[in-house]
């Protein structure tokens, strides 16, 4: 095998095994580098001898660690990472506010859950499978820890 093929192997496999570790969330990529890594360092050991193998088998390490620091440093990663806050919370139930039969209304369809108002205040809640469209009248028919279940509110 050419030094050119060799020296390619090499390179593109420390370069995957770099953006493996630095962004990617499987082994599938570094497994890829390895091989590729390992089938060059061996070509090179097979065919131009001991000494130029250990040679590129040692740069092959430096090389690798060379990607990996310059991905971290350059923050490249961070294209990659999701940058959004949280702003969600849990529901807080007050059990003097609301219990079961509490009244209410669907602020969002509820498909099987959406967001409803009791008394003035925002709470996520879960239909029983059915959905129940918005500005709809409904009632708590199960409170369980932080889940509230309801049913719609249909005139009789």
């Amino acid at each position: 095998m050419s030094w050119f093929l060799i020296i390619l192997l090499v390179f593109l496999g420390c370069l995957l095994i770099a953006i493996d570790f630095v962004a990617l969330p499987t082994f599938f990529v570094s497994i890829l580098g390895a091989c590729m890594t390992g089938v060059g360092i061996w070509q090179c050991y097979e065919g131009k001898g001991t000494t130029a193998g250990t040679i590129l088998l040692i740069a092959a390490i430096v090389l690798t660690l060379s990607f990996v620091a310059f991905f971290i440093r350059s923050r490249t990663w961070r294209h990659f990472s999701l940058n959004e806050q949280m702003d969600s919370k849990v529901n807080t139930i007050d059990d003097k506010q609301i219990t079961v039969g509490t009244r209410g209304t669907t602020i969002t369809r509820c498909a099987p859950s959406g967001n409803a108002l009791f008394d003035g205040e925002t709470k996520e809640v879960h239909s029983q499978g059915t959905f129940i469209n918005e500005n709809r009248p409904i009632e708590v028919i199960e409170i369980e820890g932080y889940k509230i279940t309801v049913k719609e509110i249909t005139e009789e």
